[in-house]
């Protein structure tokens, strides 16, 4: 049986290919942010909202400066944006028991609705392109994005056995 060959070399990517993954980006961000973009406006929320209430709910109980880790925005922008989602209902803030300086973060029963609904959405629209693509795209796909990301968030999808 004869080896099927990859129209694209792998190790030697033109230019051309590299700017249609730049295009396509952008245009899988626009349309993965479509339909999460319009249910934020609703309540008068942005991306940066969206951000928020996503990694809150994943992590419930994490201090703001482990949000700030990871949304690498500065701490007056998280408190214009935190500040807001709290007298709005949608996240509760406590001291830490150990650190009463800590603020801990976690999702109101508000906030987790606000979250599964956004985050239901956006999986509805990675699981139907994953089935299409299949196990192996979506292995490659994987190692894509965390070839863009940088290594301290790269550890993040790393599995504890192989750090």
């Amino acid at each position: 049986m004869a080896e099927v060959k990859s129209p694209v070399n792998l190790l030697f990517l033109r230019d051309d290919d590299l700017r249609q993954g730049i295009e396509l980006l952008f245009f899988a961000y626009r349309d993965f942010t479509a339909k999460a973009d319009e249910t934020l406006l609703q309540y008068g929320f942005g991306r940066a909202h969206h951000r928020v209430i996503y990694f809150v709910g994943r992590n419930p109980g994490m201090t703001v400066s482990e949000l700030l880790d990871i949304l690498k925005i500065t701490k007056q922008s998280l408190s214009r944006v935190l500040g807001q989602l709290v007298r709005q209902g949608f996240i509760v803030q406590r001291p830490g028991s150990t650190d009463r300086r800590q603020r801990l973060l976690s999702l109101t029963d508000r906030g987790a609705e606000l979250e599964r609904k956004l985050t239901e959405e956006q999986r509805a629209l990675v699981a139907k392109a994953y089935r299409s693509a299949g196990a192996e795209a979506v292995e490659g796909f994987r190692k894509v994005l965390l070839g863009l990301i940088n290594e301290t968030d790269r550890e993040r999808f790393t599995p504890r056995t192989q750090r």
